[in-house]
């Protein structure tokens, strides 16, 4: 079956498009607003995109009537925000972060969830995250229903019993992270995995004879 997506409506698109994509992984991005209103909410539309320099994008959707959510109106208003990974000791309270609040509503407040303050960006850090990410706004795409956010990480955050630091090595397995799948709702876990190694041209060329 195929679908010319251009002839659909956006919600069937976004329905295909992300029960299709996944898993997904979940950016819990923490920001502060320009009158000091701290912001907490999930994005799947979300990875890494560069390393030099270090980038990774967001594809935040705007409300209905067009306008921004707090999220993304933060991020444009402030040039800072923060990326926290989401372990599945997170779950629950990342999801509580989805409620549609206004404005005003602290979701690190009602939502009992720690932060810790950052060192290069306002906007704080989740004191429970394996992984947190400081970034700058490096370039912001709008795109139709979307507002495609390029941040440019300036601090990363590894907890301690997740990194080696004689040789950088990252515990991913440990961390226990959460993705994102299909339909509403529906999330998954990262323990059924395997490993192949990435072949070269030369190992392939030996085999031909």
């Amino acid at each position: 079956m195929e679908f010319e997506l251009s002839q659909m409506e956006v919600a069937d698109r976004y329905k295909l498009m992300a029960a299709s994509i996944t898993p997904r992984p979940i950016a819990w991005v923490s920001t502060l607003s320009s009158e000091g209103v701290r912001n907490a909410a999930p994005y799947s539309f979300f990875n890494m995109m560069s390393a030099d320099p270090p980038l990774l994008v967001l594809g935040m959707m705007q409300r209905p009537d067009g306008s921004y959510k707090d999220s993304a109106q933060n991020i444009l208003d402030t040039g800072e925000f923060v990326v926290n990974l989401v372990s599945e000791e997170d779950a629950e309270a990342m999801n509580f972060s989805c409620i549609d609040a206004p404005p005003e509503f602290d979701e690190l407040e009602q939502g009992n969830i720690a932060t810790v303050p950052s060192v290069d960006v306002a906007a704080p850090r989740i004191a429970s995250a394996p992984v947190s990410m400081e970034c700058r706004l490096y370039k912001k795409v709008e795109a139709g229903v979307s507002t495609i956010v390029l941040g440019e990480v300036v601090r990363l955050h590894i907890a301690e019993p997740f990194i080696d630091t004689d040789n950088l090595h990252v515990d991913a397995v440990a961390m226990q992270l959460v993705a994102r799948m299909h339909g509403a709702g529906w999330y998954t876990r990262s323990t059924d995995r395997f490993q192949m190694a990435r072949p070269t041209y030369a190992d392939w060329l030996k085999d031909q004879k």
